[in-house]
């Protein structure tokens, strides 16, 4: 079933989470707010062909596995207009790996500075995509940074810094409710486990949910990795852009990757790419 869209909504944000505009037609896993639809991607997108002039993704492509990422950039190009521009946003892979090595290398030489440094390189090379519970170990690095080296990992994630720091312990959500009770059928289904299979695989079982729920990386892309997947996916035009510069119209006034000349996350890859007028492409 295809959802309707305003036609004044020509643009297309994916994944937006907390980041978005109502100007845009937006969506996500879970909806907090009337102007997001709640929908899951991993089926596909709920519009017609043709449907927009631009589509956006900021840090969703890298939460699905290569075979979901090339689907998603498939139906990207499907809901997309001939001429329409898609904008993706992934963590920058070679970025990261290239401030990896330099660190790595400054601290072998006795750089205390950089040796911290290099443990929040390692933890944001490898981290999210290793972890087996909500935050780990990133969180609480963050949360101690401001002890060590705020400002070099300011540098790498914006103001998530100071997201994580000055977060509640009991935050309010309206979604309370459902996460509770989300929480105990995941607690319910672990004890089943256990009990019939013993308490190592409700362990292996706890931490299976934990990485379908979305927080973990599961894979990476560099601007040769991902320009290849786009191009075959029917994109063509293909370019590295800046957080504020875009051939969507208007689009740093919409504060999506930007806010106040501050880029949101600086670690990121910011790419953007045009449908083909004339293509021919594999079914998603």
């Amino acid at each position: 079933m295809k959802i309707p869209i305003d036609p004044n909504s020509r643009l297309l944000n994916v994944g937006c989470g907390a980041h978005f505009h109502p100007d845009w037609c937006n969506i996500d896993l879970v909806s907090n707010h009337p102007d997001v639809i709640e929908y899951d991607i991993r089926g596909g997108l709920p519009f017609a062909d043709n449907s927009f002039d631009a589509a956006y993704h900021s840090h969703v492509l890298e939460h699905l596995t290569p075979a979901q990422g090339e689907a998603l950039v498939l139906e990207c190009h499907r809901v997309l207009r001939p001429g329409g521009v898609l904008r993706v946003v992934v963590p920058d892979l070679e970025q990261i790996s290239r401030i990896y090595l330099r660190m790595l290398d400054d601290a072998w030489e006795g750089n205390s500075t950089a040796e911290k440094n290099y443990e929040w390189m390692k933890l944001e090379l490898l981290d999210q995509m290793v972890r087996h519970q909500s935050g780990g170990l990133m969180g609480p690095y963050m949360v101690d940074s401001i002890k060590t080296n705020a400002e070099f990992v300011r540098s790498r994630i914006g103001s998530e810094l100071e997201s994580c720091q000055n977060q509640p312990t009991n935050p309010a959500n309206k979604n309370n409710l459902r996460n509770w009770w989300v929480k105990q059928k995941q607690q319910l289904a672990a004890w089943t486990v256990s009990l019939l299979m013993g308490r190592e695989q409700a362990t292996a079982f706890q931490e299976g949910v934990f990485r379908q729920q979305g927080e973990i990386h599961r894979w990476m892309y560099d601007r040769l990795s991902l320009k290849k997947l786009c191009e075959q996916c029917g994109f063509s035009d293909f370019q590295i852009c800046q957080a504020d510069a875009s051939f969507i119209e208007k689009f740093a006034g919409y504060q999506l990757d930007s806010h106040e000349s501050r880029v949101r996350k600086p670690d990121s890859l910011f790419v953007e790419c045009r449908k083909l007028r004339q293509v021919s492409r594999k079914a998603a």
